[in-house]
């Protein structure tokens, strides 16, 4: 009965996940370009060996492994300060609520067309004040170091509500009376933060750092309309890689070689990861 009951999402995964992994797969060890005609060929593994040498999707991973650590650890810090005061009674918290959660709620592309504006060069409104106040121009959008910092800074905006409101569910299954015994027995705020809310809270970090975590390192449309990939590839992801190796070079083969070993090197840190906060005693394995 169960496995009834789970047949048509098991169906639904296979369809969506399994089928395109096992087609990305097979593509990658075929020739499947605009030099022979769009026809799959079979070349041997030579795509993986390409692969290898590819200075610009090892550069690439890095890059993207970079901003999806710094993006999730801030977004993680702000949501939790978020979720900590949205879990408080005061009035208007409902209005508060529902406003914090418009940056997650609007599509990624719109949004991240509104961060370009923002940061445009000469006419962005953040380069009009800076010419008001006598900075000069900040050409944010032109150099690789402030480049990076304004797709992490959009990125934390648009998707810390996401994780603020995973924690905020978190926080509202924590019981009452264990802060109010503990304030009977002289416990502070602070104390209270660390011994009996963040441990608590752990399930829903662990889980919101690994949606986040997989869907940072997934990222395409945030960069693919905020800046392109540049200046000089410093903000190119390994799925913006792909794309550009399917749709501009019809490379088609070597794409499904990239999305799949970004796949494997996210699966990889996943299970790192995992290992780690393991042997920190964040995750304990399951007493039967």
């Amino acid at each position: 009965m169960t496995v009834l009951l789970l047949l048509p999402a098991l169906l639904l995964m296979g369809l969506v996940f399994v089928w395109p992994m096992l087609r990305y797969g097979w593509l990658s060890f075929h020739a499947d370009s605009v030099l022979t005609g769009l026809n799959p060929v079979p070349n041997g593994g030579a795509n993986w060996i390409r692969l290898l040498d590819d200075q610009r999707f090892w550069q690439d991973a890095l890059q993207t492994t970079r901003f999806a650590g710094v993006s999730v650890g801030l977004e993680l810090v702000l949501a939790l300060a978020i979720a900590l005061l949205l879990d408080q009674r005061w009035r208007g918290r409902g209005v508060v609520r529902a406003l914090a959660l418009l940056p997650w709620a609007l599509p990624t592309t719109m949004m991240a067309l509104g961060w370009r504006w923002i940061f445009n060069t000469p006419y962005g409104p953040l380069e009009r004040l800076a010419e008001v106040v006598g900075l000069g121009p900040l050409n944010l959008l032109s150099t690789p170091a402030s480049t990076w910092l304004v797709t992490v800074v959009a990125d934390v905006w648009k998707t810390t509500p996401f994780i603020a409101l995973l924690l905020l569910a978190g926080l509202q299954t924590i019981p009452e009376d264990l802060y109010s015994a503990f304030r009977l027995e002289g416990g502070r705020p602070n104390q209270a933060l660390m011994s009996i809310t963040l441990p608590l809270l752990m399930p829903y970090v662990l889980i919101a750092l690994l949606f986040r975590g997989a869907q940072a390192f997934g990222v395409f449309d945030l960069l693919q309309v905020l800046t392109g990939g540049g200046p000089a590839g410093s903000t190119e992801s390994v799925a913006l890689y792909a794309y550009l190796n399917a749709m501009r070079f019809l490379d088609f083969g070597y794409s499904a070689t990239v999305m799949l070993a970004g796949f494997l090197l996210l699966t990889l840190a996943v299970l790192v990861l995992a290992m780690l906060l393991r042997l920190g005693g964040l995750i304990r394995p399951v007493q039967s």
